[in-house]
């Protein structure tokens, strides 16, 4: 065996994909469904009448930009998480994904 076998062997054992530990899962969409729910708690909160002050704007467009990225970030996790257990087409598991998340952050905005 070359050199360059033996090395594209040992790339190859140690680039194998791996999946996080489960508590770590956990953690990260614990984490992202907090910021969600805390940017669209910042959002519901709004007040009118001060945006018509644009120094008031940097709030609501951070709570847009996080809440956003959070909640799309929350919706792979979820999408990942349910692929593996029922071993679905991943079109399928994105898309129930975002009806989950979506009707989990309407049930946030309206408060129940």
């Amino acid at each position: 065996m070359s050199n360059g076998e033996r090395l594209e062997n040992l790339l190859r054992s140690a680039l194998v994909p791996m999946d996080p530990p489960e508590r770590l899962t956990d953690r990260v969409e614990r984490t992202l469904s907090e910021l969600t729910e805390a940017a669209a708690v910042e959002l519901t909160d709004l007040d009118p009448a001060a945006m018509r002050d644009p120094r008031n704007w940097a709030r609501p467009a951070a709570a847009a930009v996080v809440g956003t990225l959070a909640g799309g970030a929350l919706v792979v996790v979820r999408a990942r998480q349910r692929q593996r257990k029922n071993q679905s087409s991943s079109f399928k598991s994105v898309e129930r994904a975002v009806r989950d998340a979506a009707g989990d952050i309407d049930r946030r905005l309206r408060g129940g």
